[in-house]
């Protein structure tokens, strides 16, 4: 049941992204990367004794990581990423003991995940969202088309 609802929190969440006018950021789903990954380190803060929290938050640096690589150079990377992080749940359990997640977390998260990877790598064939962010023209102060004074 719990992938159904993650199935079903996946579209509602890119869905509401996509109404609301987010998913034209490049950093929305960068951000939804971000915030998955750092769900396990809540978990982890919650457990008595708080003993899994550094590997949670190695696991989720690397995540975090691979977020920004991807806001810098291609989405593509944060598609890897969110899909990524989908197997992942499904090994979590088995990787690190963190008695804190709920029995049901690792499913739901996994597939809304893999929605959120899907949605975005869907947007990016589409060419609704550039893989690689556009560097402005430092010389033409942004401006392809601007004339620059050339006597200093």
């Amino acid at each position: 049941m719990e992938l159904a609802w993650g199935l079903l929190f996946g579209v509602v969440t890119a869905l509401a992204g996509h109404v609301a006018g987010f998913d034209r950021d490049r950093s929305f789903y960068p951000t939804m990367m971000v915030v998955v990954a750092l769900v396990y380190v809540l978990f982890a803060c919650m457990a008595v004794p708080p003993s899994p929290v550094w590997h949670e938050l190695l696991a989720a640096s690397l995540f975090i990581a691979v977020a920004i690589l991807g806001f810098r150079a291609s989405l593509w990377f944060v598609v890897a990423a969110l899909v990524g992080h989908g197997l992942f749940d499904l090994v979590h359990n088995h990787a690190i003991s963190n008695p804190a997640v709920p029995l049901w977390w690792p499913g739901f998260c996994g597939s809304i995940d893999l929605v959120l990877g899907a949605v975005l790598s869907a947007l990016l064939r589409r060419g609704r969202l550039q893989a690689r962010r556009q560097v402005p023209d430092r010389v033409a102060g942004g401006r392809r088309d601007a004339v620059v004074p050339t006597d200093f």
